[in-house]
């Protein structure tokens, strides 16, 4: 079965900010779903995705940073992923979202986390992430919390964000 592209939900959408339940049991259907959303973030194009994007309220996010042409893909799928430790400096990275296309602002986050998550065979995994890694995986454990990278921004800048993604869902509809 191949995977297909899922349509990706422009902010504002109220599923957006909702926070994501734990998955249970990893079934072949989350995995499906898994092997969707590697699709429709690679086709974006993207480096990470999770569920409530395309409306799903589960615990679950893809990425791969890997971005230098030519080199080998390492797509990561993580189910229930959670930040066990983070380091205390800071790395600043210009975030972008596919929730909120063409929209990108610096966002301060800890430059190493180390993430705890279930694989898609349902097995522990632990690794420690840094840089472009770290910045991504911290975005998209965001998304599970129901929250975006404009949430860092100050209120003028975030509601402008905003009034643009409006007028952009509004022009889509119309098309």
């Amino acid at each position: 079965m191949t995977a297909m592209k899922r349509p990706i939900l422009i902010h504002p959408d109220p599923r957006l900010k909702k926070v994501c339940k734990p998955v249970a049991d990893i079934s072949d259907e989350l995995r499906v779903l898994a092997d969707d959303m590697l699709e429709t973030m690679y086709d974006a194009p993207g480096i990470g995705l999770a569920a409530p994007q395309i409306g799903i309220l589960d615990r679950l996010i893809v990425l791969d940073c890997v971005k230098e042409e030519g080199a080998a893909p390492q797509p990561l799928v993580m189910f229930n992923p959670e930040i066990l430790a983070s380091s205390d400096d800071l790395n600043v990275y210009e975030e972008g979202c596919l929730s909120i296309p063409d929209q990108y602002a610096e966002i301060e986050r800890p430059r190493e986390v180390r993430v705890g998550w279930l694989d898609r065979d349902g097995n522990p995994q632990e690794q420690g992430f840094d840089g472009l890694w770290a910045t991504c995986v911290q975005h998209e454990i965001d998304h599970l919390e129901g929250k975006l990278f404009i949430d860092y921004l100050k209120p003028l800048r975030r509601q402008m964000i905003t009034r643009k993604m409006q007028k952009l869902k509004r022009e889509k509809a119309r098309a």
